[in-house]
């Protein structure tokens, strides 16, 4: 049987050359697939990396905030010693409006009477939450006759005890980066702010995700038509998320894409209404000096020094137009762009029917309103902050004093200081040119009389600069200041001294450290016998030095010291005529002592501090103690009015007005290489020192500088007199001048002065009658 070839055929096998690329493939397609799974892994990685970023911050603490300080305020009452000029500086330092009516906080109606001496002022203060309580916005009248208070009402006509402005914000301690920022929260904004911002920086914020793809698409073909970039297309989320998380690298990689991805990671996660408050309170609108201004709120203070409730439409659209590029548009170096770009913006407002054709037209023709630049410095009172700082760093880490908001309430006076600063530095640009020098510098230092508040304090003829602070670093001898001491510590033995002892000045010697010191009066005479009282208020050296050296050097010294001085008090017989080395504050605090009637009180510079909700840290309670007796300061306090009265100081009437009694002494040193003066009312103690740095010879005297310096600011400032009715125990009787006995009105070269009860004179001299009428004394005409 024959085998019949079956027909099926076997299929070829494959070539090696068709098989490789199949199997490459099968390998491409996974490499591919663990490629892109390894992207998606680590996209989703780097995404939850960046959530966990986002939510770190947005939920946490976003911002270190600087501790804000700030001045006392104005205290408002009837009786207050206050003028028109001061006060209305005042009101505009606060930026208080004086225009319109006073439908809204921040705005003040002056009127004035026919004859001018009487000015009445309608005001709607905008309150503050004060360390004790908050003080509310109110609208009162404040009626200024005669250079004090005279009415203050509210509008139901019914007296106010106490009105309290809001303080001027001075300064602050700011973080590294130097970013300083007001909170607000979205509830308290303008409406029309927010409206705008959102109708200029994202018209559909409400509407998208975070980020826009129509908005990068319209913006893209812009900048391609124009070959530059014009126009952004980032939505205020993904602006939010660059300031506030990234840097200002332009690469794809580093920021575009990151960007796009948190932006719409925040809008998951949060509202937009938070996304928004955020980014009002993050954005960059200006710099000053170091100091970045971020937020709206902030910037309102800054260009306005206002608060933005009280921002009209234009000023509105300036920082509204700032965001684009507020280095670019500033309104200081650039106000004519400025005003461009914010014009641009009020006619956003008008198209989006947010304001009228009247509102419109108003704005666009308003100029921009900005304050001076330096009303904007943070470095407004440079001498003072460093007080502060200093005083701040003995309580508070520094760490603290910039993260942690807290709010600091100071005792400066912005009155009082932009007084102080003007006559020091303007009586000093007229005494180098009075006697052809130059180089002099000067520090100056105004407390209150009793409770020992530091109302200013400069530390530089240019009270702008923030360099040596003459104030509390210039150590130089303090020359006769030193007199009032001696003369204090003698007092202290009623039995032996009174202000008509006579006292001995003719020349004196004594040997200090291998040498003969003999010490000269300024006239080069010898004034023989006189009353203890003029030897202080002519300010002899014979007198004071052989006075001193009677009661002791070691009973001096420990005088300075009880009155508050912490130095060193070298005893030698120099350190009589003010060879003791003291800084203006060091020299305020003692003769502080003198002017409180011998109550120490530490000077002090801060209130309170409270953290950023207001809660307090730490007091600083008024310290007192009595530590010289009140018959016995009085005394003094007598003598030192009869050195402005008639003694060194009298030229300080030529510009006072003879109506307010102060009291003072004037200071100069070897060569006249130290100009001081040291004087005080019932209610300001100031002191000025004038000099060289590098302690050469200068052509001033106490009297003939620093005291000049003195009398222009005592002159200007509203201050209560000296009290003139003596303290229980001590009483104004005559004393005859050449013997110190008791002496009469009618006897020739009797005096009237005061004496304590328990150690007067019990012998009268021999009366001479004067054959003139009798002239009653000043003294006597005060107290009687």
């Amino acid at each position: 049987m024959t085998k019949r070839r079956s027909t099926t055929r076997r299929a070829k096998p494959s070539s090696p050359s068709s098989a490789v690329p199949r199997r490459g493939w099968a390998l491409a397609r996974i490499w591919i697939l663990y490629g892109m799974l390894l992207i998606i892994t680590l996209l989703g990685i780097w995404t939850l990396y960046l959530n966990s970023v986002v939510r770190e911050k947005f939920e946490g603490k976003k911002w270190a905030l600087p501790a804000r300080v700030y001045a006392r305020p104005l205290e408002l009452y009837q009786g207050l010693s206050l003028t028109p000029a001061l006060f209305e500086q005042e009101l505009r330092a606060l930026g208080y409006r004086f225009e319109g009516d006073t439908k809204s906080p921040g705005h003040v109606v002056k009127k004035v009477s026919g004859t001018s001496s009487e000015v009445t002022y309608h005001i709607h203060s905008r309150g503050f939450a004060f360390w004790d309580k908050t003080e509310p916005a109110r609208t009162f009248m404040l009626r200024v006759s005669n250079g004090s208070v005279q009415g203050l009402i509210d509008l139901a006509g019914a007296d106010l005890p106490l009105v309290r402005l809001e303080p001027e914000e001075i300064g602050g301690f700011y973080p590294a980066d130097k970013e300083d920022r007001l909170l607000v929260r979205l509830a308290d904004l303008p409406p029309l702010l927010g409206e705008t911002l959102l109708a200029v920086e994202d018209k559909h914020f409400l509407e998208h995700h975070g980020v826009s793809p129509l908005a990068i698409i319209r913006a893209a073909w812009v900048n391609v038509t124009h070959g530059d970039v014009v126009q952004g297309g980032s939505t205020i989320t993904q602006q939010l998320v660059k300031n506030f998380y990234l840097t200002n690298e332009q690469s794809l990689l580093r920021r575009k894409i990151p960007e796009a991805i948190m932006a719409v990671l925040l809008e998951v996660h949060y509202s937009k209404a938070e996304i928004l408050e955020t980014y009002i309170n993050e954005i960059f609108l200006g710099q000053s000096g170091p100091r970045a201004i971020h937020g709206f709120a902030l910037a309102s203070q800054h260009y306005f020094r206002q608060p933005l409730q009280e921002l009209k439409p234009h000023d509105l659209a300036l920082l509204i137009g700032l965001v684009k590029g507020a280095s670019y548009y500033n309104p200081w170096k650039n106000p004519e762009r400025a005003k461009e770009r914010r014009n641009v913006v009020l006619g956003v407002m008008h198209q989006e029917g947010l304001i009228s054709d009247q509102q419109l037209k108003i704005s666009q023709a308003a100029p921009l309103g900005v304050v001076a630049p330096s009303e904007a410095s943070s470095t407004t009172y440079p001498a003072f902050m460093d007080l502060i700082k200093r005083q701040l760093k003995q309580d508070y880490k520094e760490d603290d004093l910039r993260s942690e908001g807290l709010r600091i309430f100071t005792t400066l006076s912005p009155m009082v200081q932009r007084q102080a600063e003007s006559s020091l530095k303007l009586r000093t640009m007229q005494l180098e040119k009075q006697y052809k020098t130059k180089d002099v510098q000067g520090g100056m230092v105004v407390t209150s009389v009793g409770g020992g508040e530091i109302l200013a304090l400069v530390g530089d003829t240019n009270p702008r600069f923030a360099g040596l602070n003459r104030a509390l670093d210039a150590k130089r001898q303090i020359g006769s200041l030193m007199k009032p001491f001696v003369y204090l510590t003698a007092l202290e033995s009623p039995q032996k001294y009174n202000l008509g002892t006579i006292i001995s000045d003719a020349p004196v010697s004594y040997k200090s450290g291998g040498k003969w010191w003999a010490p000269q009066n300024a006239d080069k005479k010898d004034h023989g016998d006189i009353p203890f009282y003029k030897g202080l208020a002519y300010s002899y050296n014979q007198s004071t030095a052989r006075l001193g050296m009677t009661i002791g050097l070691d009973a001096v010294a420990k005088t300075v010291k009880r009155a508050g001085f912490k130095g060193d008090v070298p005893q030698l017989p120099a350190m009589l005529l003010g060879s003791v080395e003291m800084s203006p504050l060091e020299v305020a605090g003692i003769y502080h002592t003198l002017a409180a009637e011998g109550v120490y009180t530490p000077l002090h510079g801060i209130r309170e501090v409270l953290t950023a909700d207001g809660k307090p840290l730490k007091r600083y309670p008024l310290e007192l103690e009595q530590r010289f007796a009140p018959e016995t300061t009085f005394q003094l306090q007598y003598a030192m009015q009869r050195t402005l009265r008639e003694g060194t100081g009298h030229s300080a009437y030529n510009q006072i007005s003879s109506t307010i009694d102060l009291a003072g002494k004037t200071g100069t040193t070897n060569d006249q290489r130290d100009s001081w003066f040291a004087g005080f009312s019932g209610e300001h103690l100031a002191v000025v020192w004038l000099g060289r740095d590098d302690n050469s010879q200068t052509p001033l005297s106490g009297a003939g500088g620093a005291l000049q310096v003195w009398a222009d600011f005592m002159k200007q400032l509203p201050t209560r007199s000296l009290e003139q009715e003596p303290p229980p125990g001590v009483s104004f009787d005559w004393i005859d001048s050449a013997t110190g006995k008791l002496g009469a009105e009618t006897c020739e070269g009797s005096i009237w002065l005061p004496l304590r009860d328990d150690a007067r004179p019990q012998e009268s001299a021999d009366c001479n009658i004067s054959g003139n009428n009798p002239i009653k004394n000043f003294w006597q005409k005060l107290v009687n």
